[in-house]
């Protein structure tokens, strides 16, 4: 046998069966305007559905005396909403005549039951969290030696004086409006932004966002002892005058 009869013997096909899933559009009236209306409003529903879905227009359903279908047109009103028509199901002579002009599959009416095809709506965007509030945290007695002081989420106040041996912390601003003689560490979870204030400047300690000064670089400060802002700037506090 010669190399040409052999590959005539090769199969170049096969016919299988399939269960593909097929969306059957049954038209209730002959109304296009309606229908492309509310199947606008479907895709704005479930806009992942309507993306090159293979489609079956079911006209078999269709009354009577709602005169001649438009076949054509209404297959491009499918696909510009994202259907493309691969048959049609008919019963009427001429919906059956028009799809033989467009050369598109004629299928018999179906026995079978189908279910309708619940759209589930488009998922809304997430709206983002707005940003728990934390209120300010006001200490309003003296602060002495060995206390430590936390304001959780926001700023720290203190309207008394903060001894030596003393710390205060905050995840915000700190505020002293009165001698500052302990530790302060602001922005202590990494927030470059935040500041330090304080009426008179002695600190064992300033801190923001864990780059800090220590009270023998503190006290070269031609400030020491003044009303002072202290911010970051790149990797290094800044003090200057309030």
């Amino acid at each position: 046998m010669s190399q040409a009869d052999l590959l005539d013997q090769d199969p170049v096909f096969q016919l299988k069966g399939s269960m593909l899933a097929i969306t059957v559009l049954e038209l209730a009236h002959n109304d296009l305007t309606r229908l492309d209306q509310q199947l606008a409003a479907k895709v704005a529903q479930a806009p992942g559905f309507f993306s090159n879905t293979p489609l079956v227009l079911a006209l078999d359903k269709l009354p009577s005396g709602e005169g001649s279908l438009e076949l054509a047109e209404l297959m491009t009103l499918c696909r510009n909403h994202g259907l493309r028509t691969l048959a049609i199901r008919a019963n009427r002579e001429e919906d059956i005549a028009a799809a033989a002009a467009l050369d598109l599959p004629v299928l018999p009416p179906s026995g079978a039951r189908e279910r309708i095809i619940e759209l589930a709506p488009a998922a809304a965007p997430e709206k983002p969290k707005e940003p728990e509030f934390r209120p300010s945290r006001v200490i309003t007695t003296p602060i002495r030696g060995g206390q430590q002081i936390y304001a959780a989420g926001g700023d720290l106040i203190v309207l008394a004086p903060v001894s030596a041996g003393a710390e205060l912390l905050a995840d915000g601003n700190i505020h002293v409006y009165a001698p500052l003689r302990g530790r302060a560490l602001a922005g202590v979870k990494g927030n470059v932004s935040a500041r330090i204030f304080c009426q008179q400047m002695g600190a064992e300690l300033l801190s923001i966002a864990g780059h800090y000064k220590v009270a023998e670089d503190l006290r070269r400060e031609p400030l020491w002892g003044e009303p002072v802002q202290v911010g970051l700037t790149g990797d290094v506090l800044n003090i200057t005058r309030l």
